[in-house]
């Protein structure tokens, strides 16, 4: 069944639903340029974290623009660095990430030539991961950027004391929460 707004206006009783709405658009043209209020969401830790993440994530994807590295990429790369002849299963345990998005993302490293999988020889069902000589010349460029640019933005912001501090407690929150 329709309704004309015609009919629904005049259906209306005063003060109804017709004058919330038009409150909360006067309301909504007024407050416009005004921030909107977290209220407990910002002593939600969960939430502020969630938020310095992206902020840290844009900044990083920001600085390795030119290498086109994601975070999750470049932490998949100094760990194949760190851990040759690991295989793709504990990699991607380590950091987290699910089977199914960790193969698209050794596709996507393997088709631009930054490492590559090779079967293992103690288990024909597994593959072991390593750096090509075009994925370690780019880990070097990415470091020196991270360390550069990125890293050293959130050491300026923080200070080496309150970053330390926040390393130990992000820590505490990932080993034992």
């Amino acid at each position: 069944m329709t309704v004309s707004r015609t009919a629904e206006k005049s259906s209306e009783k005063p003060g109804g639903a017709a004058k919330v709405r038009k409150d909360a658009a006067e309301a909504q043209g007024q407050n416009h340029a005004e921030a909107l209020q977290l209220g407990e969401l910002s002593e939600q830790l969960g939430y502020v974290l969630k938020r310095a993440q992206l902020k840290v994530f844009e900044n990083f994807l920001r600085c390795m623009a030119s290498l086109q590295l994601t975070p999750a990429q470049f932490s998949v790369l100094l760990l194949v660095e760190k851990n040759p002849g690991r295989n793709q299963t504990e990699i991607a345990s380590t950091l987290g990430i699910l089977r199914p998005n960790f193969v698209a993302m050794l596709d996507n490293l393997e088709s631009r030539d930054l490492c590559a999988r090779i079967r293992s020889t103690n288990d024909r069902r597994s593959h072991i991961l390593v750096l090509t000589d075009k994925g370690k010349a780019v880990l070097t460029r990415a470091k020196k950027l991270v360390a550069t640019k990125h890293e050293s933005r959130l050491n300026e912001l923080l200070g080496q004391a309150n970053r330390e501090a926040l390393l130990a407690m992000l820590a505490k929150i990932a080993n034992e929460f």
